[in-house]
C-alpha cells in the first residue's frame, strides 16, 4: 500500500476535522414563543427567540403588521452532550396595528428559521374611570357568584404611567376563602386615552371556604417614580406613588342537594384517549395513555383517573402527570396519566374508561364524563398458552409485567434471597420496637399510678402548623387527623379520642366552618384551632368503651 505524502495528508486531516464539526454546527436549536397567545389592540407582547448558534433574528418581516418598541438580549450558557454551549435569548416588544389573528412569519437566524407563531388581537376595551391617574389598579373575578370549594380566577393589572424606582404590589387575603398567587408576573404597555402605560398583570386562585357574602378587600399599590423636569430642578426627582383597587364581593352558593360526593364543581371536564395499541399479545404488556382536562379546578382537586380490564388482565399506572395554567383568569389543569396493561390469555379484552362525576357550575346541574371502553383481540402468547401458565418449553425463563425481555430462574432466586432478607430485617425491627412499646406502656403505667394526667406532645406538629398557615381547611383537618396513632378516619373519630373541653370544640368549630354551617368562620376555626392545640393533643387515658386488658390491681 503506498504511503501518502505529507503534502497529500494535512489536506486530508483538514477534511477529516471539519467532517467532524459539521454534524455539530448542523444541529443549532432555535425556537420562538410569546409571553401571551392573545392581547387587545393598543398593547404590546413580547416574542422571544433563543438559540444557541451564530447570528441575529431578522426582525424586517414583523413591520407589517407590528410596530416593534423594546428590544434586549441575554446570554447564558448550558450542558450538552458533555459541551459547554451558548444559548442567546432575544426578547422585543411588538404592538399589532390590526385586530385578528395575526400570524407572525418565520424569523431568520444565522442558517436556521423559526416557526411561525400565531396571536389572537381583540378590540380594546373602554377605558377605565381611573385612567387619569399616574397609577391605578383594575380587579376582575371569573365568577362573582361560585360555590362553595370553586376554584375562581382573581386577575390584578396595575398601571403606572411613571418610571418606576420602586414600589410594592399587595392583595390581602380575604376572610372566609384562601388566597394563592399563581403564576409569573406579565409586564407590558397599554395605551389609555391616548397615554401609555406600564401593566403589571398579577393572577391569584381564590377558594371560598363558606357560603354566604365573602368580601375581597382591596389590592394596595405603594411605590416611588420619577418625576418631570421640575422635580429634578427643585428636588430629588422622585415622588410618591399610590394606588388601591376595587372591593370586590362574591356571593357565595352553597353546595347544591343534589350535588354528588366528592364535590368538583367545574366549568368542563373532558377525558381522551392519547395513546391506544393496536395489537397486543398475551404475555406481552402494551402501553394506554389518557388525558384529563378540567376547567376551573386545580390537580389537588381532580383525583388521578384509574382503568379497569377484563378477561385477568392486569393494569399497572404510572404517577399522573399534570399541568396547571390560568387562562382568562380562570385555573386550568390538564392531567396525563400512562398505563401498562398485561393481559392473561388470548381473546379479546376490555378497558374500562373511568367515570368521573362533577358539577357544572355553568348549567348547574350534575354530569358525568367517562369515554368509550377500548376492546382490543389479543393474540396467543409466544410460547403457545397463556401466560398464566408456565411452560416446560420456556427453560427457565420467566416473563415479568413492566420488563422488556426475560429474567432467567437464578435471577428470581436472587429477588427471593433478598426478600427473605428484608423479612429478617423486618422481624427484628418489630421486636425492638415491641420491647420499646412495651417499657412505654410500664412508664405510662407508673405515671398514672403517681396520678399524671393523660400524655400531651410538646407541641403541634409541623405538618398542623403548615396546614393552619397555608392550607384550606380540608388540609387542617387531614393535618388534625394526622396527630392520632394510628391516625383517625375523620374528625368525628378524632373527636372521641380527644379529653372533653377547648380541643373537642374546636374540632366541632372546624367541621361547621368546613361545610358553611352556623355563624362561625374560616378564620375563627383557624384560630380556635391554633389556640386549642399549641400544646399538642390532649388524648384520653383509655377509649370510655373499650375494657382494659386486665383488671385493676386494687379494685375500688
Amino acid at each position: 500500500m503506498p504511503i501518502l505524502s505529507k503534502a497529500f495528508r494535512r489536506p486530508l486531516t483538514l477534511l477529516l476535522l471539519l467532517a467532524m464539526l459539521v454534524p455539530g454546527l448542523a444541529h443549532a436549536e432555535v425556537r420562538a414563543w410569546l409571553d401571551r397567545d392573545g392581547i387587545e389592540l393598543g398593547e404590546t407582547v413580547t416574542l422571544n427567540v433563543e438559540t444557541d448558534g451564530g447570528g441575529r433574528p431578522d426582525y424586517a418581516p414583523l413591520e407589517d403588521d407590528f410596530r416593534i418598541e423594546q428590544r434586549s438580549s441575554r446570554q447564558s450558557f448550558v450542558q450538552r452532550g458533555g459541551q459547554t454551549v451558548a444559548r442567546t435569548l432575544y426578547a422585543v416588544a411588538l404592538q399589532p396595528e390590526r385586530e385578528g389573528r395575526i400570524t407572525i412569519p418565520a424569523l431568520r437566524v444565522g442558517s436556521e428559521r423559526t416557526a411561525p407563531v400565531v396571536l389572537t388581537v381583540t378590540a380594546a376595551r373602554a377605558a377605565p374611570a381611573r385612567a387619569r391617574g399616574p397609577a391605578y389598579i383594575e380587579a376582575e373575578v371569573d365568577d362573582i357568584a361560585p360555590y362553595v370549594q370553586q376554584p375562581v380566577g382573581l386577575r390584578l393589572r396595575l398601571y403606572y404611567s411613571a418610571r418606576l424606582v420602586s414600589g410594592q404590589l399587595d392583595q390581602p387575603e380575604p376572610d372566609g376563602a384562601s388566597l394563592q398567587r399563581v403564576g409569573s408576573d406579565l409586564q407590558y404597555t397599554r395605551e389609555v386615552d391616548g397615554r401609555r402605560f406600564q401593566v403589571v398583570e398579577r393572577n391569584y386562585l381564590l377558594v371560598p371556604e363558606r357560603s354566604g357574602r365573602i368580601e375581597l378587600p382591596p389590592a394596595r399599590f405603594r411605590g416611588r417614580g420619577v418625576g418631570g423636569w421640575l422635580d429634578d430642578l427643585f428636588g430629588d426627582g422622585q415622588r410618591a406613588l399610590a394606588a388601591d383597587g376595587p372591593a370586590i364581593v362574591l356571593d357565595t352558593k352553597p353546595m347544591p342537594d343534589a350535588a354528588v360526593r366528592p364535590w368538583l364543581p367545574l366549568h368542563g371536564l373532558r377525558l381522551r384517549w392519547l395513546e391506544t395499541p393496536t395489537a397486543a399479545r398475551a404475555g406481552d404488556a402494551f402501553t394506554v395513555e389518557l388525558e384529563l382536562v378540567a376547567d376551573g379546578a386545580i390537580a389537588a382537586q381532580i383525583e388521578p383517573p384509574v382503568l379497569g380490564a377484563d378477561q385477568g388482565a392486569q393494569v399497572f399506572p404510572e404517577p399522573a402527570q399534570h399541568d396547571e395554567t390560568v387562562e382568562d383568569g380562570r385555573p386550568r389543569v390538564r392531567m396525563v396519566r400512562r398505563f401498562s396493561i398485561l393481559p392473561a390469555r388470548e381473546g379479546r379484552v376490555r378497558i374500562e374508561a373511568p367515570r368521573l362525576q362533577w358539577w357544572d357550575v355553568d348549567a348547574d346541574r350534575a354530569r358525568v364524563a367517562t369515554l368509550p371502553p377500548l376492546e382490543l383481540d389479543v393474540a396467543a402468547s409466544a410460547s403457545g398458552g397463556d401466560a398464566t401458565a408456565a411452560s416446560p418449553r420456556d427453560g427457565g425463563w420467566m416473563r415479568v409485567p413492566g420488563v422488556q425481555g426475560e429474567v432467567r430462574t437464578w435471577a428470581l432466586a436472587t429477588v427471593a434471597f433478598a426478600l427473605l432478607w428484608l423479612l429478617t430485617l423486618g422481624w427484628a425491627l418489630g421486636l425492638r420496637q415491641r420491647a420499646g412499646a412495651s417499657a412505654g406502656v410500664r412508664d405510662g403505667a407508673g405515671e398514672a399510678a403517681a396520678g399524671a394526667t393523660p400524655a400531651r406532645r410538646a407541641g403541634p406538629s409541623p405538618m398542623l402548623r403548615k396546614a393552619l398557615d397555608t392550607g384550606d381547611l380540608g388540609d387542617v383537618a387531614d393535618a388534625l387527623c394526622a396527630l392520632a396513632s394510628p391516625p383517625a378516619a375523620d374528625l368525628d373519630a378524632l373527636s372521641r379520642r380527644l379529653v372533653a373541653g377547648p380541643q373537642r370544640d374546636a374540632v366541632a368549630g372546624l367541621q361547621r366552618a368546613r361545610w358553611g354551617q352556623g355563624e362561625g368562620t374560616a378564620a375563627q376555626a383557624r384560630a380556635a384551632v391554633r389556640e386549642a392545640f399549641a400544646r399538642g393533643p390532649d388524648w384520653v387515658a383509655q377509649d370510655p368503651g373499650a375494657d382494659g386488658p386486665l383488671p385493676p390491681l386494687y379494685p375500688r
